[in-house]
């Protein structure tokens, strides 16, 4: 220890410490290496909501994980979805409820939002959620492996890092590789005049005219947020209404409340053919309604119609995995596809495309592979989209139960009746509850204020197979929201307080 004291020049300790970590480093290499050419217990294929999940339930299963990511952990929900938008939404609808305000006073022409620090924060935020699951992960056991993954056998998967090609073998595999935006013929994502949504969020300025292909939840989100930032909206829709799917009643109010906000919605609108220049697109087609024609001009078009399963590399897998005719992974209950011991999940088998889905099925999956024998049960899935007022739903609609035959008992409540949106001066809502002859809950729809999280204490009582009652006799808090949930019930049974029964 003498060189501590002075003995040795600080060139030379700079060197033994440089030497040090380069051996460290080389024999870490060489332990990873080795790592990866033993027999894992569970491979995953992507790191999204779904497979980042039941990478973190794998390995509290005490199982030997190791998670395959090509981009940034959390996948398009965490990094270029689900997070990001909600922020820039939080913060456009902050800045429109000042605006809107009957008591702030003061030069409110010269309030506006800073689009540059926006998306600055924004990245803060998604990065400080990238960072918290690489900790997560890291602290639970999962190695996370950089690069494209490619299955080349039952328990084998190929994988392609910046720096090698390496095979690794496991005892199952996850496939969670999510899903893509899908493409018109004639309207090819070229990330300047016609983007997608990864690229919608990231735009160094607000377009002037700003067209929309598609008005589900991607478009009709994205509408209202360049909405309040200023653009001239333009929604085209070729099905009849917005949200193809949801309750048609509670979405017909949500299109007359975002039509009255400012945004244009064209539903029944089918694009035949696009003309792109240079930082100029137009939109050609047939009114399905009239059949005449129209053309829409703007700044940029946001390709919102839909998205595709990432399913191509298994086309060309040695394996016959069994594909739906739209691309997505065929799967079980348990969410095993046709060959044994590889699974699959998220929106890579298709249904609803939600991030939460794709966590549960990640759990479920996990504890699968880990010996147990889970079914998914999507009756109590629930959904939402966040517009002004959101709107929320779970289990069947009015439509769906007449369909398959079920006796409805429905009950509506509006918000024109609850204290709180009345004191919050957000009137335009209701919550409409749909139960069976023998009153069990099958179905909710919320059009409200924070819907999304409103819909939780349904989708439970759905889970549990409760009754009107059940939820009609449970003590809410007054005023709060849920008292709409709590009086809807009620309706259902003509016992509602704050209306009339007729």
């Amino acid at each position: 220890m003498q060189w501590f004291n002075g003995a040795w020049p600080l060139s030379n300790i700079t060197d033994w410490i440089l030497f040090e970590n380069r051996r460290k480093a080389c024999y870490k290499r060489g332990e990873e290496k080795e790592d990866m050419q033993k027999k894992w217990d569970m491979i995953i294929v992507g790191g999204g909501p779904g497979g980042y999940v039941a990478a973190l339930r794998g390995a509290q299963l005490k199982k030997r994980v190791v998670l395959i990511e090509r981009d940034r952990i959390g996948g398009t929900c965490m990094n270029y979805g689900c997070i990001p938008t909600k922020y820039l939404l939080y913060q456009t609808k902050v800045f429109e409820e000042i605006l809107e305000s009957k008591v702030v006073e003061g030069p409110l022409e010269k309030l506006r939002l800073n689009w540059k620090k926006m998306q600055e924060e924004k990245q803060r935020i998604v990065d400080q959620f990238v960072k918290g699951l690489d900790f997560l992960l890291t602290k639970n056991g999962v190695t996370l492996l950089k690069g494209d993954a490619r299955l080349t056998g039952e328990r084998q998967v190929e994988v392609q890092t910046e720096t090698e090609e390496m095979s690794i073998e496991g005892d199952k595999i996850i496939l969670a590789s999510g899903s893509s935006p899908a493409e018109l013929p004639f309207l090819v994502p070229n990330g300047k005049e016609v983007i997608t949504s990864r690229e919608a969020l990231e735009l160094e300025s607000v377009p002037h005219k700003f067209l929309i292909v598609g008005a589900g939840v991607i478009g009709i989100e994205l509408g209202t947020l360049y909405h309040r930032l200023g653009s001239d909206v333009s929604i085209l829709e070729i099905m009849p209404t917005i949200l193809p799917g949801w309750d048609k009643e509670i979405v017909a109010r949500l299109e007359r409340s975002l039509i009255t906000q400012g945004l244009k919605v064209f539903t029944q609108m089918r694009i035949e053919e696009a003309v792109v220049e240079k930082g100029h697109v137009s939109l050609k087609g047939t009114s399905l309604k009239d059949q005449n024609s129209f053309e829409f001009k703007g700044d940029k078009v946001l390709l919102a119609a839909g998205r595709k399963a990432n399913s191509d590399d298994l086309n060309s897998a040695p394996l016959d995995i069994i594909l739906d005719e739209s691309g997505f992974v065929s799967v079980n209950p348990q969410l095993e596809t046709n060959i044994r011991g590889i699974y699959a999940i998220g929106d890579l088998i298709g249904g609803k495309l939600l991030a939460h889905k794709a966590s549960h099925e990640g759990i479920v999956a996990a504890e699968n592979v880990s010996g147990e024998r889970k079914s998914m049960d999507y009756k109590a899935l629930p959904m939402a989209v966040y517009t002004e007022p959101e709107f929320s739903s779970v289990g069947l609609t009015e439509e769906e139960a007449q369909k398959k035959g079920i006796k409805t008992n429905i009950g509506r409540f509006p918000l024109r009746a609850n204290g709180r949106a009345i004191a919050m001066q957000r009137e335009e809502g209701v919550v409409k509850i749909v139960a069976d002859e023998k009153d069990k809950i099958i179905g909710a729809q919320i059009l409200a204020p924070n819907a999304s999280e409103i819909i939780a204490e349904i989708s439970l009582a759905m889970a549990k197979c409760l009754r009107l009652q059940d939820i009609a006799s449970s003590i809410h808090i007054h005023p709060t929201l849920s008292e709409a949930v709590m009086e809807a019930s009620m309706k259902a049974k003509n016992m509602a307080i704050h209306i009339l029964n007729l």
